[in-house]
């Protein structure tokens, strides 16, 4: 029998965090573009200039997009996700809190 658990590599896989740091360097690049006039009529050179920020604009948002979303991939355990989940979870744990007919307390106010 095979183990059904999902791995890390599971829950997203290379190609689709490379194509999402991608989309998103793009998107940072023609937004850098737009913002620099490279479509509109410029005096010679701003053109390149705007060229040049746009690729470094991708680049460095294309590392940062990379490194952050696998950092966050870090923290999931695999094991978690298949989990279901039947009670709010930011509640804290019903076994942790005492029960207020158990301590002998009918009012649990201070």
């Amino acid at each position: 029998m095979t183990d059904d658990k999902p791995t890390r590599r599971d829950l997203m896989k290379p190609v689709q965090l490379l194509g999402l740091a991608f989309g998103a360097a793009l998107f940072a690049a023609v937004v850098t573009l737009i913002s620099m006039g490279f479509f509109q009529q410029r005096q010679p050179g701003q053109s390149e200039r705007a060229l040049v920020v746009a690729l470094i604009v991708l680049g460095v948002t294309f590392i940062v997009v990379l490194v952050g979303v696998a950092l966050l991939l870090l923290v999931i355990d695999p094991v978690q996700v298949q989990k279901t989940i039947d009670r709010p979870v930011l509640y804290d744990d019903e076994d942790d809190e005492p029960d207020a007919a158990a301590s002998g307390d009918p009012d649990p106010r201070p």
